[in-house]
């Protein structure tokens, strides 16, 4: 495809309206966005959209002090594509010259060619007073590129740490990779990636992991059609770690996909008998994919969590790993989207719905058996106090001790494991291991 038969600011633009205006997961439209582009450009289309999505509260202000009026609803994709320039201008290392120019010739892409004007002057005027904007946002809000529901919370759970929180959340995320035994040890792996001039570095306690000093596309890791690797990140990994499956032991997977543990298990223990439940159709193709890159067998069922009675056949689960839908504000770096698409007012309802699946499958754990509580929040009301309030009524639960590696970012919590993000570490999980 010839670079000159699109303009890939108003690909950005467009992405960022679907997401923002649509409600668009930037995981789902951004894919169809690069079928668009070409080589590199789909490299550069996915760091405009994520470097818009992460400083979008900034972004906005700086629009907001240089012109007069906002454009209006139906002027959105513009409003955006003003603030992929100001992203360029600031953030990027594109010369200001080609940045400006190349977003003010989205403006004929996007069909609006008589506003060719207003974005080279507003562009031309962020130049210019890019300094002065800087030193009055010091003392804004703004500049923590959180919106304030979130913001708040964090401020609440975490007094000491909300800031470092924060500021994890505003980075790039580190690229952790997960080594399959059956193809190489890490450390086979570690020379293989250095032949390749990929830097990398194994992890200290976690046998099978390993970060990239700087991320790479998936197709410059070797063997990864083949199964070599999966990236998963350090504190995902753990989840199957705390499993510690057996082999011959059947082990649920509930709410399973996209299936890094559902495999992981089964690297772990390849005679395991896991089944894999996940209730959306389109994600549960997504666990068979993993599962045949990998070379793995599964039992992969579509069915509600909260009604185990229809799928589960009365079969009884020596190990059951529960990763229960989230509000993914431990994963925000990863999906930067989530700021803005999640509301306060979906805590409850999700904190609702963990509350059912966990006492729904409680029953299928075998005596003796243990179930491991996951979610990839930094919110204590998904995680240390939902487990409170479970255990207060199931005296059959018995919360289990867990010994995280050190170099784990850890919260001070009375119940379970409570992970945060770090800036070379991991993301935001939480993890209870409960024992009946």
């Amino acid at each position: 495809m010839n670079s000159t038969q699109y303009n890939i600011r108003s690909i950005a633009a467009k992405t960022l309206n679907e997401v923002l205006e649509k409600g668009a997961s930037l995981s789902s439209i951004l894919p169809l966005m690069q079928q668009q582009v070409s080589g590199k450009d789909k490299g550069l289309l996915q760091e405009i959209c994520y470097g818009v999505l992460r400083s979008l509260p900034e972004l906005d202000w700086f629009a907001n002090q240089l012109m007069d009026k906002p454009l209006d609803r139906k002027q959105k994709t513009i409003h955006y594509l003003i603030l992929i320039g100001f992203y360029q201008l600031h953030y990027m290392r594109i010369p200001a010259h080609a940045a400006i120019s190349e977003t003010v010739n989205a403006v004929s892409a996007l069909k609006r060619p008589q506003l060719k004007g207003l974005i080279n002057g507003v562009l031309r005027q962020f130049q210019r007073q890019e300094s002065l904007l800087l030193s009055r946002l010091e003392n804004l809000e703004v500049r923590f590129w959180h919106p304030d529901w979130l913001l708040k919370r964090i401020q609440k759970a975490y007094s000491g740490d909300w800031l470092k929180i924060i500021e994890a959340n505003n980075q790039k995320p580190p690229m952790w990779l997960r080594v399959n035994p059956n193809y190489a040890s890490v450390t086979e792996y570690l020379t293989e990636l250095s032949q390749e001039e990929i830097a990398s570095h194994a992890h200290e306690t976690l046998s099978s992991a390993l970060i990239l000093d700087t991320p790479v596309p998936v197709d410059r890791l070797i063997g990864f059609d083949k199964g070599a690797v999966t990236v998963q990140d350090i504190h995902a990994q753990y989840a199957a770690h705390l499993i510690e499956p057996k082999e011959g032991e059947l082990i649920l997977d509930l709410c399973a996909a996209p299936g890094g543990k559902t495999t992981h298990l089964l690297e772990l223990a390849p005679k395991a008998k896991v089944i894999a439940v996940e209730i959306d159709e389109t994600r549960g193709i997504r666990i068979k994919e993993n599962l045949k890159r990998l070379h793995k067998n599964a039992e992969v069922i579509i069915g509600d969590g909260t009604t185990p009675e229809v799928w589960a056949n009365g079969r009884q689960f020596d190990k059951i790993l529960l990763d229960a839908p989230c509000s993914a504000t431990g994963v925000i770096r990863r999906h930067p989207d989530i700021k803005w698409l999640r509301r306060s007012t979906d805590i409850p309802e999700l904190v609702s719905l963990q509350y059912k699946l966990l006492n729904a499958i409680w029953p299928y754990l075998k005596e003796g058996g243990t179930l491991v509580y996951a979610t990839c929040s930094i919110l204590p009301e998904e995680n240390s106090q939902q487990i409170k309030a479970f255990l207060a009524k199931h005296p059959s639960a018995k919360l289990k001790e867990i010994n995280a590696p050190e170099d784990f970012q850890k919260a001070t919590t009375s119940v379970g494991l409570q992970l945060l993000p770090s800036p070379s570490g991991g993301d935001g999980f939480y993890y209870a291991v409960l024992e009946k």
